[in-house]
């Protein structure tokens, strides 16, 4: 448990590399469909999603590495379960909609369109993995905090100062 705080910090740096790129392949795909006068809501969520994502992920980073910043509102791991569960069904939502409405894109691979869709859904799937683990471990956190005879409401997040 030495290391959960490092831990945590890199799974919250690689869902905000996930959700960049996720952003980036979004906006990409808007301008490729405004051109066409169309658009797909399901980018759209994701894109909002991804923008949330980054925002959730740079104040996690940011209350790990930068110690004079102290947040009442987020400081115990039920805080940050509940805001890890909103993003995660924000991720499983635009992931399952996108995978259900553009379906299969293996035999389409020679058109740009159907590349960037399958990496749109590539990232989406891969971003909510990374939200999976991370509520794995925050839930396994809070359970052993109950085992050693601490109250799970009160667990505190691992800090830089902490390790």
């Amino acid at each position: 448990m030495i290391y959960l705080g490092l831990i945590r910090a890199g799974l919250y740096a690689v869902l905000l590399v996930f959700a960049f790129i996720l952003f980036v392949l979004c906006c990409v795909r808007i301008n490729d469909t405004l051109q066409a006068n169309f658009y797909d809501p399901v980018i759209a969520e994701l894109l909002f999603t991804s923008i949330v994502t980054m925002l959730w992920c740079g104040l996690m980073l940011c209350i790990f590495f930068v110690e004079t910043l102290k947040f009442e509102f987020i400081r115990l791991y039920w805080q940050e379960l509940i805001g890890l569960v909103i993003l995660w069904f924000f991720w499983i939502g635009g992931a399952a909609a996108a995978s259900n409405i553009f379906g299969d894109l293996e035999l389409c691979q020679q058109f740009q369109a159907c590349q960037l869709l399958s990496a749109v859904l590539a990232f989406a799937w891969l971003g909510w993995i990374v939200l999976t683990v991370m509520l794995i471990i925050s839930i396994v956190v809070m359970i052993t905090a109950t085992r050693d005879g601490r109250k799970v409401l009160d667990e505190p997040l691992p800090t830089r100062a902490a390790r």
